[in-house]
């Protein structure tokens, strides 16, 4: 269930970036939609690229759930930002950080700021989103399995 919905977002995101440089290509310039769709579905391709990679056979993403929307939120607010802050052309323009705000906002928000956030995620859910000891016992025994039916060591090493 939680693959398929990952597969339809993957898919939808997929659609409003191509409906953004569609209406870009055909148009001579980009309406004004163009960039929100290309925002949207930028962002919920990454999502649903994230939730395909973390989701667990029919058990889904698990306790993931939370920290995989507060990222989701992080790139909608972070491109929104990004999109809607006045362009900055002066040469005494404020910087964040070193940067214009925009690309401050960019580079921190949505590239730096999501990888302190998916490590702690990850120790938090690391017990119920790794293999058990049954998990891998169970693995043992279908290697042990196979090896009987083939007739010989697969693979050479020992388990």
């Amino acid at each position: 269930m939680t693959q398929r919905f990952a597969l339809a977002a993957l898919v939808a995101g997929t659609l409003l970036i191509a409906a953004a440089y569609a209406a870009q290509m055909l148009l001579g310039s980009a309406p004004a939609w163009a960039p929100w769709a290309y925002l949207v579905g930028m962002s919920t391709s990454m999502l649903a690229m994230l939730v395909l990679g973390a989701a667990r056979s029919r058990a889904g993403v698990g306790r993931l759930a939370l920290p995989i929307a507060v990222i989701y939120l992080l790139l909608l607010v972070g491109f929104g930002m990004a999109l809607t802050l006045a362009p900055e052309t002066t040469a005494d323009a404020r910087l964040w950080l070193g940067l214009p705000r925009r690309a401050a906002i960019v580079l921190y928000g949505i590239g730096v700021l999501p990888l302190f956030l998916l490590p702690i995620a990850y120790a938090l859910t690391f017990e119920s989103m790794t293999l058990r000891e049954e998990d891998m016992v169970r693995v043992a025994q279908a290697r042990r399995d196979r090896e009987a039916l083939v007739g010989g060591s697969v693979g050479g090493g020992h388990v």
